[in-house]
């Protein structure tokens, strides 16, 4: 969802737009308005996987890890990441520094757009204002550009506010000789409003860990105009930013440091997050969604145009299956699984619509869920919407056998012509010991580093180290433009949100933190083996 336009794909790989045209962002070549969902004929020849929208701009990630993009690049920021500032109306692929890449996931702001490849690389490019892009600068790119702060480490999530940007990113913490990941909160960019959590409103120009929540194990991020929203692999929800029109879900909270969002939901596991302007949406094993923050235009779906404070039940989607939700600027969207239709109540075919009768039986197809007869419904194939195993055939109607059978087709050529993208499935089966036994980086202050770990075992640590996870492809270059927050004693005074019951299963969306969360114990302060620090770091982490 975007501001004014807003994108879905269906099963099918097909990428449908709706809303106002303006500079080519709807992709379908015309400059009208759109009012209902309208096929970007443009991508009809690839399988997409996956889209975002800006506030001028659109994106979509195929099956195959291609990246596109389109709307209005007249704003010489580079904005759609093409290395030039004209508008395309519709979808183009964006190659140079990409080509040979797999891209999985891509994240808009208004401004500026970030992508994480199969690997883990985090690029960004677009308006480089306030140091949104995470480059050490405040310079626009005009073509997609790596995060060399985060060289070598592996991104989880990302997401794009106005004028700040949020990342997980994946950490090895060592014990003995078990290594266990989580996914660390990283934020940068305009720190007003004290939306990147470190408990001031300074910019950060690199990736800045939020020390006040290390000990969590995230999965995802979402971003609004000034609030930061994360997503522990337990299912609890932190905010941070300004406390403007509730947006917080925690009424006690100043916003200078993360939160832990509780009072109804505090019992509930999150598996979703989404973020407004100004509102939170949130969806839970159960499949209920709960908003707060701003209501006005009726955005939190309660019927009426007041703000919540606290997280509150959405009455009208209670009875529904939602599987995903999303939020634009100033509303809200959810998606539903089909209903299955009851053959009782209906008397005749969806198709021919012929009469049922006793030589005419009735057949409910398992894509759409519509009643058909024999006749428009004989046919069978994989991976049906409503199929209760997608790998064996079930019957479905003449109409979406044509489909899926387009899919199918599709998916055999691209799989031919290139390698397919890492599902969450194939990122499983990577070579976990390159994690593990990738080579320890040589820490730039070595005495420093014996010190720290000296100092955890005195606390009864028994010498855990803690080291940010690298690809063994990569160079072992000392990661002197990671930076860590230098405010340590937010650690002390940052309130210690109340621990979810143990009874909440643990889940993640990254293939990487679906192991379980390390124990405290493996997760000290943020200084740790294998990292470079500045000399005030140093200096500070000495007196303590």
């Amino acid at each position: 969802c975007g501001v004014k336009h807003a994108s879905l794909v269906t099963r099918q790989g097909e990428v449908y737009t709706w809303g106002e045209e303006s500079g080519g962002r709807l992709g379908h070549g015309v400059g009208k308005n759109v009012v209902q969902p309208r096929l970007v004929e443009a991508l009809n020849s690839t399988t997409v996987d996956f889209v975002a929208c800006g506030e001028f701009h659109s994106c979509a990630v195929t099956m195959t890890g291609e990246l596109y993009t389109w709307g209005d690049g007249t704003h010489n920021a580079g904005l759609l990441g093409h290395g030039s500032n004209f508008s395309h109306w519709i979808p183009k692929r964006i190659g140079g520094p990409l080509e040979g890449l797999q891209v999985s996931s891509v994240a808009c702001g208004p401004w500026h757009t970030a992508l994480i490849t199969s690997t883990g690389k985090l690029f960004t490019f677009g308006d480089g204002t306030f140091g949104v892009l995470g480059h050490g600068d405040r310079e626009n790119v005009s073509y997609p550009r790596e995060v060399e702060s985060l060289l070598g480490l592996r991104t989880i999530a990302v997401a794009c506010g106005v004028w700040h940007t949020a990342a997980v990113v994946e950490v090895i913490a060592t014990q003995s000789i078990a290594s266990l990941s989580s996914g660390k909160l990283f934020t940068w960019g305009d720190g007003d409003k004290n939306r990147l959590g470190h408990g001031d409103k300074e910019a950060r120009l690199k990736p800045t860990c939020v020390p006040a929540i290390i000990d969590y194990n995230f999965q995802k991020i979402a971003c609004g105009h000034s609030l930061t929203v994360g997503l522990t692999t337990s299912g609890q929800v932190f905010t941070m930013g300004s406390t403007v029109y509730g947006q917080l879900g925690n009424p006690q909270s100043d916003g200078k440091l993360p939160c832990l969002v509780g009072d109804k939901i505090a019992l509930e596991s999150i598996e979703e997050i989404a973020c407004g302007a100004y509102h939170v949406a949130v969806l839970t094993s159960k499949n209920e969604v709960y908003t707060w923050g701003k209501g006005s235009n009726g955005r939190l779906g309660h019927g009426d145009v007041e703000d919540r404070k606290t997280p509150t039940l959405v009455e009208a989607l209670k009875d529904r299956h939602v599987k995903y939700i999303a939020c634009g600027s100033n509303y809200s969207a959810a998606i539903c699984l089909h209903k299955w239709v009851s053959s009782a109540e209906q008397s005749q075919c969806s198709a021919c619509r012929q009469a049922f009768g006793f030589t005419r039986k009735r057949h409910n197809c398992y894509h759409c869920g519509l009643v058909h007869c024999h006749s428009c419904s004989s046919r069978k194939v994989l991976r049906a919407a409503l199929a209760p195993n997608p790998d064996k055939p079930y019957r479905v109607c003449d109409s979406c056998y044509a489909k899926l059978s387009k899919v199918a087709e599709a998916s055999n050529h691209n799989r031919r012509n290139s390698l397919p993208r890492l599902s969450g499935e194939n990122k499983d089966r990577l070579d976990k010991g390159d994690l593990r036994l990738s080579k320890a980086v040589v820490p730039s202050n070595m005495d420093l580093i014996k010190q720290l770990d000296n100092k955890a075992a005195k606390q009864g640590k028994k010498a855990d180290t803690f080291s940010l996870a690298r690809n063994s492809q990569t160079p072992l270059l000392q990661l002197k433009d990671v930076v860590f927050s230098t405010a340590v004693d937010l650690r002390r005074t940052a309130p210690r949100p109340v621990i979810a019951p143990s009874g909440v299963s643990s889940r993640s969306g990254s293939p990487f933190s679906r192991r379980s969360s390390p124990p405290r114990s493996a997760t000290p302060i943020p200084t740790m083996s294998g990292l470079s620090f500045s000399k005030n770091v140093a200096d500070s982490l000495k007196k303590t």
